[in-house]
């Protein structure tokens, strides 16, 4: 019991060092992976959403300002403008297949010489420099750019995105002459944001410089649609607008005890900002998740390991008690687990008052059988004897290896008598084996005999008093020509 008590103990101490070890191998894990989630998301996902949407744009953009281009660059254009814009239908036909052909918005053709707008719809109307919302074309005929490009001023209220482009138009001589534009919509941009949102799993929107949402990816909804006016976001927005850089820009808030990671980039094409943002989450708690099955996994696995290593050690100290208790040649008991079996048994006996005997057997002349035959055969014979003692008992009885070619048996609920003749059955059956039949180490037939002594237990009577009686009676049959069987009362 004390033995089990320290093996379960050691166990006990055991597992605990090792669920330490895993639950802070986990926990590291797990801020490890925490860390790297977030960094993959700030520095990676989001910028990629980013850059892929400010690719799309791009595009889209491209082949409205080639459009634009040629228009300023048409020699029928320039032509017409010098000419002193005779015929009005042959422009608000040209502005009109140019609509067209280009699936676009608005096409028009603004000149400098007579102030005349011209548009594809036919409508014609004279610019003023008074006129507020004429002024950017003044500032327009001023500036060296060749072509600018703004997002249309109503496009909040637009189902779809549009980006207006205006080119100047010079003569031959590099004069400016006008204006030519188109207006654009940005159908793709709208899908775009939709497939980064589901690719990239964040949240796309683009804002203008007073943090009003201009357009988002489905799903996306801000109260009010300004981010100034949103929960979390409103913390950080006048940060969100204020930079003019294009690269992606990392920033986070909290909303709903949710980190939100977020990032910003300008689209100076627009003058709007991208926002690409993903909560923290979602994200934790897949990764929660696997941590629980991973730990799941791991505490089983310990639980189990320790259970083999208990079931081996376990194993293992019973073969070591069972080595210890038992002799190697013969399997029989040994003289130190005799005692502790016989001592159990008289006092059984005392209890029951049921007699008690031992037989102590001696093999007769073992010294020269070893001299005579070698150490092999010797170990061959104390086999085959300790084999022929056991077939001949009980199951109750108890045989032990008392010395070198010495045996005990005891003898439980057996009579002095009884237990004579058992001996001298015994005795019979030995002497009239040939030893040499069950193995090859000897070639001739090989006889053995024993002498024994019997002693029955008295009351209250010690181990060591009923030992000395057994070897008394046996000393009386080695001195009275052995191969014999002697008793004392």
């Amino acid at each position: 019991m004390r033995n089990f008590s320290r093996q379960y103990a050691l166990l006990v101490g055991l597992f605990l060092v090792l669920m330490t070890g895993f639950i802070a191998i986990v926990i590291m894990g797990y801020i490890t992976s925490r860390d790297a989630l977030k960094t993959s998301i700030s520095e990676q996902r989001l910028p990629a959403a980013s850059a892929h949407i400010h690719s799309q744009i791009q595009k889209d953009i491209l082949r409205p300002v080639l459009v634009s281009a040629r228009m300023a660059q048409d020699t029928f254009v320039r032509d017409w403008i010098t000419a002193g814009e005779q015929d009005s239908s042959q422009i608000f036909r040209y502005l009109k297949e140019n609509k067209l052909r280009n699936n676009a918005i608005s096409s028009f053709l603004i000149s400098d010489l007579s102030h005349h707008f011209y548009q594809a719809e036919g409508t014609l109307r004279t610019i003023s420099e008074t006129n507020l919302r004429d002024q950017w074309f003044f500032k327009m005929a001023k500036l060296a750019t060749p072509y600018d490009i703004s997002a249309s001023p109503d496009l909040s209220r637009q189902t779809s995105p549009s980006i207006l482009i205006r080119h100047r138009i010079v003569d031959d001589s590099g004069k400016f002459i006008g204006i030519a534009g188109i207006s654009v919509a940005l159908d793709n941009l709208k899908r775009s944001l939709d497939n980064a949102q589901s690719r990239f799993h964040a949240r796309l929107y683009f804002v203008d410089a007073k943090g009003q949402v201009v357009l988002a990816g489905s799903g996306t909804q801000l109260p009010g649609n300004n981010i100034f006016s949103a929960d979390g976001i409103g913390s950080i927005a006048a940060q969100l607008v204020a930079g003019k850089e294009t690269a992606a820009t990392p920033f986070h808030y909290e909303r709903d005890k949710d980190t939100v990671l977020i990032s910003t980039s300008f689209i100076p094409e627009l003058g709007w900002h991208l926002l690409a943002e993903q909560g923290m989450g979602a994200e934790l708690t897949a990764l929660q998740e696997t941590l629980m099955v991973n730990s799941g996994i791991g505490v089983t696995t310990i639980i189990l390991a320790l259970l083999l290593v208990s079931l081996a050690t376990r194993r293992y100290q019973q073969r070591i008690e069972k080595t210890a208790a038992t002799d190697q040649l013969t399997r029989l008991l040994n003289r130190q687990a005799f005692d502790f079996v016989f001592e159990n048994a008289l006092l059984d006996s005392e209890r029951s008052r049921q007699p008690l005997c031992v037989a102590l057997v001696d093999i007769d002349f073992f010294k020269k059988l070893n001299d005579k035959h070698g150490r092999l055969v010797g170990n061959h014979i104390l086999k085959e004897i300790a084999m022929i003692i056991k077939r001949s008992l009980r199951e109750s009885d108890v045989i032990c290896r008392w010395g070198g070619e010495e045996f005990l048996f005891l003898l439980k609920n057996c009579t002095l008598e009884k237990a004579t003749s058992i001996a001298e059955n015994l005795r019979n059956t030995i002497a009239g084996n040939d030893f040499s039949r069950t193995t090859d180490l000897a070639r001739k037939k090989l006889s053995i005999t024993v002498s024994m002594g019997v002693a029955q237990c008295k009351d209250k009577e010690t181990e060591d008093s009923v030992f000395e009686r057994a070897e008394v009676a046996l000393h009386q049959a080695k001195e009275n020509g052995r191969d014999s069987v002697y008793f004392t009362e």
